[in-house]
């Protein structure tokens, strides 16, 4: 069997059907991310759920969930309101992490790297990026700070970094599929058949977003 992970795709509805259609997947999980900032949040939902799609909940997806009854909500959530009620039921009932078969573990940002996910915070498993401190641009990221597994982790979050594949001992302990997508890159895919995993790219059909430079974090007194 066959079984599709995909990147960030946060409305990219296009890429998402070419990326499908490459796979020809009998399986679909998504790490989270997948409505905001791009041009076609319902469109997403649907394809998603035609495929019977499982996923992660990103950051932007807690978001979404968040702002749902808002007066003046962002323009993913009032599509999803108006044309797709039922996204709000689902969104919520999403994990924080999915383990799959073959050691296979799913979040959307990281896991602890010394303690695994049964020390990682629910803010760290939404938002971490690097390990110890995440707003010092100095510390590394959490799969090259002692990160060996067992389980190889499929996350997303980290557009600026793109593709990663941390491996150890030629295993990939770390896969990373937020290529940007909606900046103008790529949507991501690991396809994995018979234990093996091999990377799918859609380019991006132009750039639906322009990249805001991120702000540092303000450390506490």
């Amino acid at each position: 069997m066959k079984t599709l992970y995909i990147g960030d795709i946060h409305g990219c509805s296009g890429e998402l059907g070419a990326l499908l259609a490459a796979a020809g997947a009998e399986r679909v999980v998504c790490v989270g991310d997948l409505s905001t900032k791009g041009p076609d949040p319902v469109g997403v939902w649907r394809l998603l759920q035609e495929v019977g799609a499982l996923s992660v909940l990103g950051n932007h997806d807690a978001l979404v969930l968040g702002t749902w009854e808002a007066d003046h909500p962002p323009g993913a959530v009032r599509a999803l309101r108006r044309e797709a009620p039922a996204a709000r039921e689902w969104l919520a009932g999403l994990p924080l992490f999915l383990r799959e078969r073959g050691d296979r573990l799913v979040v959307h940002a990281g896991v602890h790297p010394l303690e695994g996910p049964a020390g990682t915070s629910r803010d760290q498993a939404l938002t971490m990026r690097r390990w110890p401190d995440d707003s010092d641009p100095g510390q590394p990221f959490w799969y090259d700070a002692g990160w060996a597994g067992p389980e190889q982790v499929i996350f997303g979050h980290d557009a600026a970094r793109g593709h990663v594949l941390r491996a150890i001992g030629g295993r990939p302990v770390a896969v990373g599929l937020d290529t940007g997508c909606v900046y103008g890159g790529a949507l991501s895919g690991w396809l994995v058949e018979g234990g093996r995993g091999r990377l799918l790219q859609v380019p991006a059909a132009r750039v639906y977003r322009a990249i805001t430079p991120r702000r540092p974090r303000r450390r506490s007194p």
